[in-house]
């Protein structure tokens, strides 16, 4: 059942929970992901990052996206992840994605309110929610600043922008970190109680699950995995003896591993007590 972001957003609150938001690349991590929340009968996003969009991929996994959210019975949201500009949000919106991230993190704070307003009155015209970003998340990479999203900051773009959902820089980045990461909860806190948002905690893989729960507990609602639904699938592709060439057998075993990553994730963010 294919919805917008506030009404998954919603049930997270309703919930105390949080629904987690995969990244997908093609159609096997599609079926991986999907086939979890049937198991599980848990609504899930199903996300696709922005350079997808600048090439034919989206157009396909989308199509493949929008196929299995519509067949399964659970709430499914289809996200643009981190859109980088105009241009993606556009194509997200035509290839049907039932909700939108624009990522202008990196600007300054007016630039970001101007960029994300520009988004979120675009998509409004459509009925589709939009998820902000304020303090930039990096990679893991990089060294993770310790300036984090401000109460005051985030209290200003949310009342300027519209948007229903923003991503906070608490100690979070993209990829698999090199040394245990330590979430700001207080910052969570006083970001939650400042704008009573539902907030979005990036860069999930490898985060502990006693943080990623004390995030929840005070205001996370949507936790995003990516990097670790890659090294599922290409694992489990590794994994495989050479000796079997057939396609549709070889991606059996990495879709399961997909499936397995998921089921993990739905039952750590969406079955806390």
């Amino acid at each position: 059942m294919l919805v917008g972001l506030k009404e998954i957003l919603d049930w997270a609150e309703e919930n105390r929970c949080a629904v987690p938001s995969f990244n997908v690349y093609n159609q096997e991590t599609v079926m991986g992901i999907t086939a979890a929340a049937e198991e599980a009968k848990a609504p899930i996003i199903i996300q696709m990052y922005s350079r997808l969009f600048d090439g034919p991929s989206a157009q396909y996994v989308m199509a493949c996206a929008r196929e299995t959210a519509n067949r399964l019975k659970t709430p499914v949201a289809i996200h643009l992840d981190h859109g980088a500009g105009m241009s993606e949000v556009q194509r997200a919106l035509r290839l049907g994605a039932s909700s939108i991230m624009i990522d202008a993190s990196s600007k300054s704070l007016d630039e970001n309110i101007r960029i994300t307003k520009e988004v979120v009155d675009i998509c409004a015209m459509s009925d589709i929610q939009v998820e902000g970003e304020l303090g930039h998340i990096g990679t893991t990479k990089e060294e993770i600043p310790s300036d984090y999203t401000k109460a005051d900051e985030a209290v200003e773009f949310v009342k300027k922008t519209g948007v229903v959902a923003l991503a906070v820089l608490i100690g979070n980045a993209h990829g698999r970190y090199k040394q245990e990461p330590n979430l700001n909860i207080a910052r969570v806190h006083e970001i939650r109680e400042a704008t009573h948002i539902p907030l979005v905690l990036h860069g999930g893989t490898g985060i502990p699950d006693d943080q990623i729960r004390a995030a929840i507990e005070n205001g996370v609602r949507k936790v995003n995995f990516g990097t670790d639904v890659c090294f599922a699938f290409l694992d489990a592709v590794r994994a495989v003896p050479f000796s079997l060439y057939a396609l549709d057998l070889v991606m059996k075993e990495p879709i399961e591993a997909v499936k397995r990553y998921a089921l993990s994730k739905i039952n750590l963010l969406e079955k806390l007590s």
